[in-house]
């Protein structure tokens, strides 16, 4: 209990930020359900829902000082796994061709709002799991090690859209899912358009990252 007050007094400003984004998402969403009488955009409560879970990691995370290097890695890997699915909501963005055009501009703020909260979240918690690495690993060069984790989450989230694979198929079909993985990093020629996805989208990550990392640099100085 009190580590949870400490928490909510540490994080307060962050908490209500992420908030009130996910709050604005959710009611222009159902705007959109009341006026086209369509629950088709729904999918996008339980994608931000995933999304949240790598950044209660490294919320939950940083209220442990003492944690262990073997528990820290543990949990990292298990952030890493979930990761994928902040940004992910992003590529959301494509089922706006299928959706009811007498109010396709609705259909576009319904579908970024959950998109920058998702990218809210994804930023915030790199930048937690940041402070996390140098308390434990003084000499890892984080910075590096970031850009690293944002490629690899452009590669989780091409896994995610095009082969349809999800966080927890690493324990349910680990098998199928590794065999895709060296598949294409092995035959790079034969899937191109991974690479090209992945190279892409996590380029587009790493300029948002350090966007975001200077305008919170900006208002902290």
């Amino acid at each position: 209990m009190e580590a949870l007050k400490i928490l909510i007094q540490t994080r307060f400003k962050t908490l209500v930020l992420v908030t009130v984004a996910l709050i604005f998402s959710i009611i222009l969403l159902m705007v959109r359900m009341k006026l086209n009488k369509s629950y088709f955009f729904l999918f996008l409560i339980w994608n931000v829902f995933l999304a949240i879970i790598p950044y209660t990691i490294t919320m939950y995370l940083n209220t442990k000082p003492n944690i262990s290097k073997i528990k820290l890695a543990f949990w990292s890997l298990v952030w890493l796994a979930f990761l994928p699915n902040a940004p992910y909501i992003v590529t959301d963005l494509i089922h706006i061709r299928i959706g009811n055009h007498s109010l396709l501009w609705l259909d576009v703020l319904v579908v970024l709002s959950f998109t920058l909260s998702g990218l809210l979240l994804f930023f915030i918690s790199i930048m937690d799991m940041q402070k996390l690495l140098k308390s434990k690993f003084e000499k890892l060069p984080v910075e590096a090690v970031s850009i690293v984790i944002i490629f690899l989450c452009g590669f989780g989230v091409y896994l995610g859209r095009f082969l349809r694979y999800n966080s927890w198929e690493i324990i349910s079909q680990p098998h199928l899912l590794f065999k895709d993985i060296i598949t294409i990093i092995f035959s790079p020629f034969q899937h191109f358009e991974a690479w090209l996805f992945t190279l892409g989208f996590g380029a587009f990550l790493v300029v948002g990252y350090f966007m975001f990392k200077n305008l919170n640099q900006l208002k902290t100085n």
